[in-house]
């Protein structure tokens, strides 16, 4: 091999070597392996839903009674739609005034209701036996007056909405006869009938009332009975404190007129209506609930709610009523809503002579919590009274 064949083969090996060590140095250099992404953190689980308020209602007639229970069982709706799924709601018709009561409240509070309310007077007793067993339950208790550390009262001024009938009964009696077709003889139906004969009164002075006794809230073969005695007494207008329409019904069918009571109960007898006198218990219940629900609600007191509180009305006025009785009744309204009328005011007798109310006196909460006479033009005595 010549010498220059040699220096062929070593510049041809010395190319290879730099071809090779350009080839590794260019080569794509190897990155580590990222590191693995960190898991998401846990959420926090979500605030659990609150358990809704069960709330219980228990009534002492049918809800489709037409006047007392369908006025209350429309408060009860009206819950409802207020608080939708904050709350839960159920109730139990015809409940007696007597030891069943006791059961019934006993078996609502047993079943998680923490707020009960029961209906009507004779209610009292049995939830005020009831309500020291369950210290975290809310009582309300209507148209009582006895009270605890969980348990309260509320009624509603239904002498306003009385009277406000009374004014129209007093212009469109032609006989000057009145009648009621009356309850129990408690102070409230006591008071109702005598404002009731106090508003005919400021109307027609000389008219008189003649009262018969039921002694149910609910019986419409009893109250139909009382109303056709007293139409045969000579009554052409008649009023009631029971909780059906028979009353309206009976007057339709004798031809006479008459009165709504707790609701409007205008479709009962549409030619004997003359005005209903209804009581919107949906305020109260909203806000005892909402007094519930956040934690302000107390026991051991009161409420008394009428015309200035949206809860006492008379409404669906027959066309036929004289358009100065309307204009009357609309200041009437007025004036028991911003405190310048007073319904029962001195000088005011009962119907013995007595006197009751001195001249320029006016009766406060307690004298009316306690009425257990007739004023003057109610004839006949108070069942009971001495």
């Amino acid at each position: 091999m010549t010498d220059l064949q040699k220096r062929s083969l070593l510049q041809i090996a010395a190319l290879t070597a730099v071809a090779s060590a350009a080839l590794v140095g260019c080569g794509k250099k190897e990155e580590p392996a990222p590191a693995p992404a960190p898991a998401p953190a846990a959420s926090a689980p979500a605030p659990a839903k609150p358990e809704p308020l069960k709330i219980a209602f228990a009534y002492v007639g049918p809800v489709g009674d037409g006047g007392w229970t369908f006025a209350h069982d429309n408060g009860r709706k009206a819950l409802e739609k207020e608080f939708g799924d904050k709350i839960v709601t159920s109730f139990v018709e015809n409940v007696p005034e007597s030891a069943d009561a006791e059961r019934v409240i006993r078996e609502m509070a047993s079943s998680g209701n923490k707020l009960i309310f029961g209906t009507t007077f004779g209610y009292m007793e049995p939830m005020l036996k009831v309500a020291p067993e369950f210290k975290d339950v809310k009582f309300e208790h209507a148209t009582g007056y006895k009270q605890a550390e969980n348990m309260r009262t509320y009624d509603s001024r239904t002498y306003e909405g009385a009277y406000m009938a009374g004014v129209i009964a007093g212009k469109m009696t032609k006989t000057g006869t009145l009648g009621v077709v009356a309850s129990i003889p408690i102070p409230e139906v006591i008071r109702n009938i005598n404002s009731f004969t106090l508003g005919a009164q400021s109307s027609n002075p000389k008219v008189k009332t003649k009262v018969v006794w039921v002694n149910g809230w609910f019986d419409p073969p009893k109250e139909t009975e009382a109303a056709t005695s007293l139409i045969n007494g000579g009554a052409d207008v008649l009023f009631q404190n029971t909780d059906s329409p028979a009353v309206l019904k009976t007057a339709e069918a004798k031809g006479k007129r008459a009165f709504g009571w707790d609701s409007d109960m205008t479709a009962y007898g549409p030619k004997a209506h003359l005005a209903s006198s209804i009581i919107n218990w949906g305020p109260y219940y909203i806000s005892a609930t909402k007094a519930a629900l956040d934690g302000s609600w107390k026991g051991g007191t009161g409420s008394w709610l009428g015309v200035k509180d949206g809860a006492i009305d008379i409404v669906s006025i027959a066309e036929d009523v004289p358009a100065e009785t309307k204009a009357k009744i609309d200041e009437i309204k007025k004036g028991l809503t911003d405190g310048s009328f007073a319904i029962w005011k001195g000088p005011l007798k009962d119907n013995a002579g007595k006197e009751v109310l001195k001249d320029g006196e006016t009766a406060d909460d307690k004298f009316l919590s306690g009425v257990n006479f007739y004023v003057k033009g109610v004839e006949g005595k108070v069942p009971g009274a001495k």
